[in-house]
């Protein structure tokens, strides 16, 4: 039995739910997200929370049940309180500033990074070695930051890099004489 899928999904005021065949629209003061449910899960609304079960008990009904649930959990939070994301610049000269929606980013290339912000996605520059990147879907804010860091990762060395707000960066000893 899935421990994850048994919880019922709560919805909290302000959100409001549509189940239509197996998909699921979430509206909120943030915006609206809908995904299409696996056929082998069913999915009930009673009040104000959505609960779901699999319809058969194969391996895959199980592994999509618990899967399921987290993913409309995912997209009620994504609608009312939206997920953010924070990536900390380390190293001399690496700097990040807006133009327009466009985040461009000094990383030690001969050339500015610019990364255009996806659809959904808002980019802020509080300081210059610090980038927040916020939305209402989960997956796309962390692809999104995950992308940004792959750009120029944490070396082990010096630590120079792009990482995540109180990510921890493993050191190496330098060569020794």
């Amino acid at each position: 039995m899935s421990r994850i899928g048994k919880k019922a999904v709560a919805i909290p005021s302000g959100a409001t739910v549509t189940l239509d065949g197996q998909t699921v629209t979430v509206k909120g003061p943030k915006g609206q997200l809908s995904w299409t449910v696996s056929d082998e899960i069913e999915i009930k609304q009673e009040g104000a929370e959505l609960t779901l079960s699999p319809r058969n008990d194969t391996a895959r009904a199980r592994g999509m049940w618990g899967l399921s649930r987290t993913l409309v959990n995912n997209m009620v939070v994504g609608v009312t309180a939206g997920y953010e994301e924070t990536l900390e610049l380390v190293g001399v000269g690496y700097r990040a500033a807006l133009k327009g929606t466009a985040l461009s980013m000094q990383l030690g290339f001969s050339h500015d990074v610019d990364i255009p912000a996806p659809a959904g996605i808002t980019f802020a520059v509080p300081k210059q070695t610090e980038v927040k990147i916020a939305g209402i879907d989960k997956q796309l804010v962390g692809e999104t930051a995950a992308k940004i860091r792959r750009i120029r990762p944490p070396e082990p060395y010096k630590g120079k890099g792009v990482r995540y707000a109180g990510e921890k960066v493993r050191r190496k000893e330098g060569k020794k004489k």
